[in-house]
């Protein structure tokens, strides 16, 4: 078999992959983890930071130790200083769900990447590349503040402006890309929901409130477990994409001089609530995600029920009506 359509195929015939997704810290990694044990699994990652070897502490990367004899696919698999890459990622990981599948292994996807999950699982085909439209659109970012090109976006193709964050510069550049190498709208190039790779998807939803306390929990743990020497360790060597990713970037601007401590573990929780509120309106407009509470004293078990009705086929409709995290 070669290719990722072929690795796709090769899977279609087992058992629904079972995707665990939603907004982080709210407990993916653990519900992901107990699933693979009490379905037979492995656990392949969907998270794009958790590729990044030595990127451990920032991303709450489960250790070792954590994943109770678990084989976890998709760590570690790229230095620090490599640009990761969607469809990189969508090849190996979908080989990993072919090898799965002829081992009679159930495959638990774990992750919040949106877009990695998507391309995981979905009918996507990638558009191409030019770095030096790309460069010339990130000087402009600089130049102008990502806001003017998101306007230009909205301008050239609203579709695609209203589904990406007017904050979000990387997916605002590579959108603005696309449609000028191509001359056509980057929204015709988006995946719609549609499978590839059969899939039950379980989302994980909190209330604002609670959710904001596990982030801020999360945040503290990560100082106190290093997150300021790890990021000390890999800053000389850290590329585009790594140095971009939540609590990173902010412990960077710290080294640099540009905030004090209090001030980078400060912007660190609030970057963190805001990758969390794109995060579940990237899977909130998925109506294929059957959402569980992450605080349910049950969820296991009622994630377990979902899969079990999965594979019986008589899977129902999402009902559950998800909270916003407005609420």
């Amino acid at each position: 078999m070669s290719g990722a359509h072929d690795a796709a195929v090769a899977a279609r015939g087992a058992r629904a992959v079972v995707a665990v997704v939603g907004p982080t810290a709210t407990g993916k990694s653990d519900l992901g983890l107990e699933l693979a044990l009490r379905l037979g699994g492995e656990v392949v990652n969907a998270d794009a930071m958790q590729l990044y070897r030595g990127m451990d502490v920032g991303t709450a990367k489960l250790r070792p130790h954590e994943r109770r004899g678990v084989p976890h696919h998709q760590l570690d698999v790229l230095d620090v200083a490599e640009d990761a890459s969607v469809a990189a990622y969508q090849r190996h990981a979908r080989a990993d769900l072919a090898d799965l599948a002829a081992r009679g292994a159930r495959a638990v996807v774990v992750g919040g990447s949106g877009l990695y999950l998507r391309a995981l699982l979905d009918h996507m085909e990638f558009q191409p590349v030019d770095e030096q439209v790309r460069a010339e659109l990130e000087r402009e970012a600089a130049e102008r503040g990502p806001g003017l090109l998101h306007d230009e976006l909205a301008r050239l193709d609203p579709v695609a402006a209203a589904r990406i964050d007017r904050a979000n510069t990387r997916r605002v550049v590579r959108a603005l890309e696309v449609v000028r190498i191509t001359g056509r709208p980057y929204s015709a190039s988006l995946p719609e929901h549609v499978y590839e790779v059969p899939a039950v998807q379980i989302g994980l939803d909190s209330a604002r409130p609670v959710l904001d306390e596990r982030i801020e929990r999360r945040v503290a743990r990560m100082w106190d477990d290093g997150l300021v020497a790890e990021v000390t360790g890999l800053a000389g060597r850290m590329g585009r994409t790594a140095r971009r990713a939540v609590g990173y970037a902010e412990v960077l601007r710290m080294l640099d001089g540009e905030l004090d401590e209090t001030a980078a573990r400060a912007a660190v929780t609030t970057g963190t609530r805001r990758l969390a509120r794109r995060q579940m309106g990237w899977f909130g407009r998925d109506p294929r995600v059957h959402w569980l509470d992450a605080a349910d004293p049950d969820l296991v078990a009622r994630a377990l029920e979902l899969v079990a009705a999965a594979d019986a086929g008589r899977l129902a409709e999402p009902t559950y009506v998800r909270r916003t995290l407005g609420s």
